[in-house]
């Protein structure tokens, strides 16, 4: 009885191992072939010495990313991928991706960065032509701390970097953000004896701040939103970009990498370079300009600047910035424009009585095509801010 026992608990054994098996046994060639699949649409792929899996871990020994056409490969080095798993349609869901620390040194200048990895990587079975499929995908991207040493000085660093990438209800597109952490930037080492006497007049020798940064991309009509680009540092201010433009489809960004793809096949450059001109032109035409802003948020900097040039002029800030408002008017009569002349005059005297905030916007009313815009410019320049909808205000 306990012989018929233990053989049919044997075999149960053998039974469950032989179901299970195929579950646990990674192929590593296969998902790198659909990594490359869904990255060579956005312009690169990778290369690896060997493979080697363990369980749900695989590691890529010797990894190289080229982008495609080109010529050059960046060494990586041995990059692991944790948590592997298949996600039931032949593609795969990769937990963490970790890669090695980078430390390199060039010209002097040495660059160095740890913690780098991707969390969430989603890698699809196959790449379909007009969706969020043909992409790669990912949760999270981080970074340890960073720092950029010139000559045994640290003149850079920032404590880490995070950004996010979350789809859109439907696969409609995605939503993206980031941010650079605790950025610090040594001007002491600034070669130029004039820049520098102007940093320490102005006492900027070291700045320190974040950089974020968020918007959107929407499949279906290309809408590329940059809600914020912001650069915030202490004792500075805030400078802040946002844009968006629409026609940036998944077809536009095809036909992108195609035809930088030929450009780089082509053995003559100068011919590869006025093809590529060529058709960077027509793809223009299927943009258009929805809006774009540029603001600062005056965190002292406006008086201490004031202050500085005014000295070398004899003068107070105060007086400095009197000047410039007489000024002003003058320097923007050439421009022919007179609403926009009073409104870059009227937001310069508001700001500069008090600091606070000044914005120069471009929002018309109608989306804008590119070939308009550039045919602006070139026929009848001082149209391009009626075109564009441009708009200077301070203090708002």
């Amino acid at each position: 009885m306990l012989h018929k026992r233990t053989i049919r608990t044997m075999l149960a054994g053998i039974a469950m191992a032989t179901l299970a098996g195929p579950a646990f046994a990674l192929d590593g060639t296969d998902l790198v072939n659909k990594l490359n699949a869904a990255s060579g649409t956005s312009g690169w792929t990778i290369s690896y010495g060997s493979i080697a899996t363990d369980g749900n871990t695989v590691v890529l020994a010797g990894t190289q990313v080229k982008p495609v056409g080109g010529e050059a490969a960046a060494e990586v080095g041995d990059v692991r991928l944790e948590g592997v798993e298949e996600d039931g349609s032949g593609g795969y869901r990769v937990e963490t991706v970790r890669f090695p620390d980078f430390n390199k040194t060039d010209d002097g200048v040495t660059v160095t960065a740890t913690g780098l990895q991707i969390e969430g990587l989603a890698i699809p079975a196959k790449v379909e032509s007009g969706t969020l499929d043909s992409m790669l995908m990912y949760d999270k991207a981080v970074s340890g701390p960073l720092t950029v040493t010139r000559k045994g000085t640290e003149v850079f660093s920032m404590s880490g970097m995070q950004a996010g990438v979350e789809r859109m209800a439907d696969g409609a597109g995605v939503t993206y953000d980031a941010t650079f952490s605790d950025i610090k930037a040594n001007l002491t080492q600034v070669e130029d004896p004039k820049a520098r006497e102007t940093i320490e007049k102005l006492g900027l020798q070291t700045l320190a701040g974040e950089m974020t940064m968020k918007g959107s991309w929407a499949l279906d009509t290309g809408r590329l939103s940059l809600d914020e680009y912001a650069l915030d540092f202490a004792d500075v201010g805030r400078l802040g970009l946002s844009l968006a433009i629409s026609g940036y489809t998944l077809d536009f960004i095809n036909a992108l990498r195609q035809a930088a793809e030929a450009s780089q096949a082509n053995p003559n450059k100068d011919e590869a370079n006025a093809a590529l001109g060529m058709s960077m032109m027509g793809l223009m035409q299927q943009l258009t300009f929805d809006r774009a802003a540029i603001s600062f948020a005056d965190a002292s900097l406006t008086r201490k600047v004031l202050d500085v040039v005014g000295a070398e002029q004899g003068v107070s800030g105060e007086q400095m910035a009197q000047s410039l408002k007489a000024l002003v008017p003058i320097m923007i009569a050439q421009l022919k424009m007179p609403e926009l002349q009073n409104q870059i005059s009227k937001a310069v005297n508001t700001y500069l009585d008090d600091p606070k905030n000044l914005t120069i916007s471009a929002e018309p009313k109608e989306p804008v095509p590119f070939p308009m815009i550039m045919g602006a410019a070139m026929g009848a320049p001082n149209t391009i801010p009626e075109v564009l909808g441009v708009k200077v205000t301070a203090n708002e």
